[in-house]
């Protein structure tokens, strides 16, 4: 089938794959067919004139009419749109559906004759920069990349630990942030919890960057900036160093749940934000709900994992057995075989010898809490 664009017709695409190739002249077709034979997960759409016959076996798209028409489709279909068209060409027809930098795809330009790659839109938090080495590795082209951060190899401010699922606390201070990252001026990393292994480079740390374990210590030192990795909510008299400083939640809370059968999600939740909060920890750093297998199939458990996008992990008696625990009860082990569910459920997940809260019972829940250490 042929999409025919025209002006304010909606176009229906055939979406299989999460990325789109975009071609419009002859030898950019060429490029991009053999593109989308390397690269998986591509659908690929061209000009109905360059019609080779075998378009629907290889699940090509072809249009007919300006390819301006078919962008505002494709943005909304796509995590990443590449296109063998001219630079400002490119530049011109994405002008006007622009949004903003955490929704919009990544997007990159190829030349015609594939010597270079370059990432045109959304580099960081789209993935066009990583996309651009990619697509240039299977072509054997030359990436373009011209974020600061990624020139002079340090830290991408708005990329911080995501590839451990770090999450900022606000975007307000993103771009000050890495603008003194990137001028080389004093910036304080204060990690208190989390993956260490964030610096990728081979080469050390720039010496404008100091690392510190604690807050007091790193405003000691006056920074101009600070990346802040913790997942404690932050006392009053700590948070004069989020002025210039971006706030990250490493995934490192875990929740070891027991609770009676068909305990509503609504108190599960209740009990799992009372007890976050009496600890002064963040919500968005837990990473897990642990409970025995016995509850694997317990709604409000499921509902309550489900709504924040956490893991839920059941284990055997058998398991929770083998963890030395403070307070063995006989009633648990009468019920279900174990001497206790939430304790020994968050130490076993999270390999923690200590716990943050030790067993807590309230209503029809029974709430342990450890912390991953890294």
């Amino acid at each position: 089938m042929t999409l025919v664009l025209e002006e304010g017709k909606k176009v229906e695409l055939d979406r299989k794959g999460s990325f789109a190739i975009v071609a419009i002249t002859k030898h950019g077709v060429e490029l991009a067919r053999d593109l989308n034979s390397k690269f998986h997960q591509s659908d690929l759409f061209y000009m109905s004139k360059f019609e080779r016959g075998d378009e629907h076996r290889r699940h090509i798209q072809l249009f007919e009419g300006n390819v301006r028409l078919l962008l505002p489709s494709l943005f909304q279909s796509y995590k990443g749109i590449i296109m063998i068209v001219s630079l400002g060409a490119v530049v011109r027809m994405i002008a006007p559906i622009l949004k903003d930098k955490k929704t919009d795809p990544a997007v990159l330009v190829i030349d015609d004759k594939g010597e270079h790659v370059i990432s045109v839109l959304s580099g960081h938090l789209g993935g066009a920069n990583e996309l651009t080495k990619e697509v240039a590795n299977i072509l054997d082209a030359k990436p373009v990349i011209t974020t600061a951060s990624d020139v002079q190899q340090t830290i991408a401010v708005d990329l911080f630990g995501s590839r451990f699922g770090w999450e900022w606390e606000s975007a307000k201070n993103l771009t000050p942030v890495s603008a003194s990252v990137v001028n080389e001026e004093q910036v304080a990393v204060v990690q208190e919890s989390g993956e260490k292994e964030w610096w990728h480079y081979k080469h050390p740390l720039p010496e404008s960057i100091k690392v510190y374990s604690t807050i007091e210590d790193a405003m000691k030192a006056k920074p101009r900036a600070a990346l802040v990795v913790t997942h404690r909510n932050l006392k009053n008299t700590e948070k004069d160093i989020l002025k210039n400083g971006v706030l990250y939640r490493p995934k490192v809370i875990v929740l070891g749940v027991g609770c009676n059968r068909g305990t509503s999600t609504e108190e599960i939740e209740q009990v799992i934000q009372q007890t976050l909060n009496e600890l002064k920890f963040s919500i968005k750093s837990v990473k897990a709900i642990c409970s025995i297998d016995l509850k694997k199939d317990e709604e409000g458990l499921l509902a309550v994992a489900h709504k924040y996008n956490w893991e839920f992990i059941c284990y055997s008696a058998k398991e929770l057995n083998r963890m030395s625990i403070q307070d063995p009860s006989e009633t648990v082990y009468k019920f279900t075989g174990a001497y206790g569910v939430s304790e020994p459920a968050a130490m076993l997940y999270s390999g923690a010898k200590t716990l943050s809260l030790i067993k807590k019972k309230s209503g029809n829940v029974t709430i342990s809490v450890a912390i991953i250490p890294y």
